[in-house]
């Protein structure tokens, strides 16, 4: 799932190289953490949250397959 993610986020930022995605496991839940480049936080949330709320979508649908529970957190790279 971070393939799918790192994949998507690189498509929608100038600098795809600061696009790292980490994976949190917390029991049951998986938070998968993606930080970009501080000035591009805003193309991987997208207006109104919709981009970062596909890309919840997106995580929740695969991760129905092994009954996790999973998130996209987006987090801004110091």
């Amino acid at each position: 799932m971070e393939e799918v993610i790192r994949y998507i986020a690189e498509r929608l930022v100038d600098t795809p190289e600061a696009v790292k995605v980490r994976r949190v496991e917390q029991g049951r839940q998986i938070v998968y953490e993606l930080s970009v480049h501080p000035d591009e936080t805003g193309k991987v949330i997208g207006k109104q949250g919709r981009i970062a709320n596909a890309l919840r979508q997106i995580v929740k649908a695969g991760a129905m397959k092994t009954r996790d529970k999973a998130t996209v957190e987006i987090v801004a790279e110091q």
